[in-house]
């Protein structure tokens, strides 16, 4: 009786996985180019709404960017990308509405007195 002995091991074939470095650049790259955008205006327009507003555009730009590939959102289904733009999106509205009533109340009230 001969012992016949089966080598069912899959895992040893040899393959090692191409690494993803060009992504990785570009990844790189993209958010260098941005950062640097951000400084251009930092330091060669002068202060004011504009360049707060640009600012803002730009991070959340970068945000998204960065939640895109590091946290593998654009992977996902739409359905669960709307769940997570949806709600910010509101959040943020919320936020600029107070920030307008909060001003306003805020010069009627010095105003008054």
């Amino acid at each position: 009786m001969a012992s016949h002995h089966h080598d069912n091991n899959m895992h040893h074939s040899g393959d090692i996985p191409e690494p993803q470095t060009k992504g990785i650049w570009k990844t790189f790259f993209i958010l260098v180019g941005i950062t640097a955008l951000e400084f251009v205006f930092a330091f060669f327009m002068e202060a004011g709404t504009a360049r707060n507003v640009i600012f803002i555009i730009l991070t959340l730009f970068k945000a998204f960017y960065i939640v895109a590939e590091f946290m593998h959102l654009k992977h996902e289904t739409k359905a669960l990308i709307w769940t997570i733009i949806i709600p910010l999106a509101l959040i943020v509205w919320l936020m600029v509405a107070l920030l307008a009533e909060g001003s306003y109340y805020f010069e009627s009230v010095t105003n008054y007195f």
